[in-house]
């Protein structure tokens, strides 16, 4: 069977950095969106850089930031992979020499943003979010996970409300490459729990 991969996005403390990589996650997400409750300055994301290993993937998300912003964030960083939110074109994701997976927002009418997916020709994966357009992610948003394709002609992961109690039935019915979680393994936003990350990990191995 084909393993599903997991990330944890929305990291801003050591200790759940080290969590992560200890529990063998694939990816590892930080945030730059601005307004985003675990938005992380770019001194302090240098700090938690350092404890991300090459075999791990580290995924830098923007939200429209301005593009002399993200080219910061890359020369800084070095993340793996740009992951874009927001109203940003193919031509700007594809700029900064970094593979990219689109966020795509399904709560208002997946349906239609299904019908956008030719408008990033150049995105590594995709990524389906259950919030709404133009709103954040972690939000804890689900949506019906019966609306995605069977197939598409790349990867793609899935987000929002997953956690440890329905991730299996999620990853049974959409068949994702990867899931990404953050709401559903925190305490608190951007403070990730022990136990919750734990229980995830392993529900994520028993139904792959």
């Amino acid at each position: 069977m084909t393993t599903t991969r997991i990330k944890f996005c929305g990291l801003t403390r050591p200790a759940d950095v080290a969590g992560a990589v200890a529990l063998g996650v694939d990816c590892i997400g930080f945030v730059f969106a601005a307004g985003s409750p675990r938005r992380l300055t770019l001194d302090v994301a240098q700090g938690l850089r350092d404890a991300v290993p090459a075999q791990v993937r580290l995924v830098a998300l923007m939200m429209d930031n301005p593009a002399d912003e993200v080219a910061a964030i890359v020369s800084a960083l070095r993340p793996d992979v740009l992951q874009f939110h927001g109203a940003e074109d193919d031509a700007f994701c594809r700029g900064f020499g970094l593979p990219y997976w689109k966020a795509i927002a399904m709560g208002d009418d997946p349906a239609s943003a299904l019908q956008t997916l030719g408008h990033w020709p150049g995105a590594e994966a995709f990524l389906f979010d259950g919030h709404a357009a133009g709103a954040q992610g972690g939000s804890g948003e689900r949506f019906d996970w019966t609306a995605l394709p069977a197939s598409l002609d790349r990867p793609f992961w899935l987000a929002g409300g997953l956690d440890a109690g329905n991730v299996a039935q999620a990853i049974a019915i959409a068949r994702p490459a990867g899931v990404d979680v953050s709401s559903g393994i925190e305490a608190a936003p951007g403070i990730k729990d022990q136990v919750r990350t734990r229980a995830f990990v392993d529900a994520v191995r028993g139904a792959s």
